[in-house]
């Protein structure tokens, strides 16, 4: 049997990676349009409240966003969030209203031609929220210490199409768990591969900056994660990448790319979906989902109706910052074998890969 070693998965030259990656989003790209495939953008519409944000981000920030999704939870009133890889800030600024002015965003970015678009309008923004809680910092995000990110600080980790770009995947997913505090979340978006990349794609420049070359083999990332000490991530939602520029498609040859929105949690949970005969009733609390609360692409609670659930989505739901908003009832005390947690019509087609655990 061949031994994955996750600790040097796709792993390219750090320093080549990390200056083509400054090069690419500080000098080549102009705005989103210089983009040449649809990896590093999103067609899907934002929720309602998150598009209502959007509308109040100053337009350059707006013109030099790239990313692949809209990683942004739900309930972050008061709360503190980190983006990694955060750009000219649009997400930052979007998560700054969220939070409110009890709360605080951290954008954590390598590239300083991004986060001069970001400082410069900080004024701007804080003066149209009624609040300044957002914070620019230059950074790593294989190394959040050096950005002054201490141990079990946030509350909840973003990133928007950001760590596939990373030359060292498994410390940045390290780092991530060690900022978070118990329950804390990680929601992000990125791109996935349906099979290993050849290492030498690392070398191309444009397939790097365009999140083709760095992305991760979904099982690859399942083994990542386990590694850093996640047992059980969720997909919640899941998109195919359009390749439409035919060098680049000579170049990546017959893999196949997803665009994915992943969230996970700082919880001991366990590598498989337990059944404890455990029940959650959402309240419907959730200012943003009055009538039902997607927890993943498989669980979708309505408002008030009770839902078996297995140990790790009780744990999920009860000690994070979505207790407020559950009623789970029943303990651990009694073991009923393996839940069945993904429904038949959802599984995972064959070859797409699963990030890990129910989903």
């Amino acid at each position: 049997m061949t031994t994955i070693d996750v600790s040097a998965v796709r792993q390219g030259s750090g320093p080549f990676v990390a200056e083509s990656v400054k090069d690419y989003y500080g000098r080549v790209l102009a705005s989103s349009a210089d983009l040449k495939t649809s990896a590093c953008c999103t067609d899907v519409a934002p929720a309602p409240h998150i598009a209502a944000a959007l509308t109040e981000v100053h337009d350059e920030v707006m013109e030099r966003f790239y990313g692949c999704g809209s990683p942004i939870p739900p309930a972050l009133e008061g709360a503190t969030v980190l983006d990694l890889g955060c750009g000219s800030g649009r997400d930052v600024y979007v998560l700054s209203q969220l939070v409110g002015p009890t709360g605080r965003v951290i954008g954590v970015d390598m590239t300083e031609e991004q986060l001069a678009v970001a400082r410069r309008h900080q004024d701007w923004h804080a003066e149209r929220f009624g609040h300044a809680n957002v914070d620019f910092r230059h950074g790593y995000i294989e190394d959040l210490a050096s950005a002054g990110i201490p141990d079990a600080s946030v509350d909840v980790v973003v990133s928007n199409c950001v760590v596939n770009l990373s030359p060292d995947k498994p410390r940045v997913l390290s780092e991530i768990f060690r900022v978070l505090g118990p329950g804390g979340e990680l929601y992000f978006s990125d791109i996935f591969a349906d099979r290993r990349l050849p290492a030498a794609l690392l070398d191309d420049p444009v397939l790097v900056g365009e999140c083709l070359a760095g992305a991760l083999y979904t099982e690859d990332f399942r083994r990542v994660l386990e590694r850093a000490g996640c047992l059980d991530a969720r997909t919640v939602a899941t998109s195919q990448v359009t390749i439409s520029d035919p060098d680049i498609g000579r170049k990546i040859g017959f893999a196949a790319f997803t665009s994915r929105t992943v969230r996970a949690f700082k919880l001991a949970l366990e590598d498989r979906c337990e059944d404890y005969g455990q029940v959650a009733v959402y309240r419907g609390t959730i200012a943003e989902h009055p009538h039902a609360f997607d927890l993943d692409d498989h669980h979708r609670f309505r408002t008030g109706k009770p839902v078996p659930v297995c140990g790790n989505t009780a744990d999920m739901l009860c000690a994070t910052r979505y207790a407020d908003h559950f009623t789970v009832t029943g303990d651990k005390s009694h073991h009923f074998g393996l839940f069945p947690c993904t429904p038949a019509d959802t599984a995972a087609a064959p070859g797409t890969g699963a990030p890990t655990g129910c989903c």
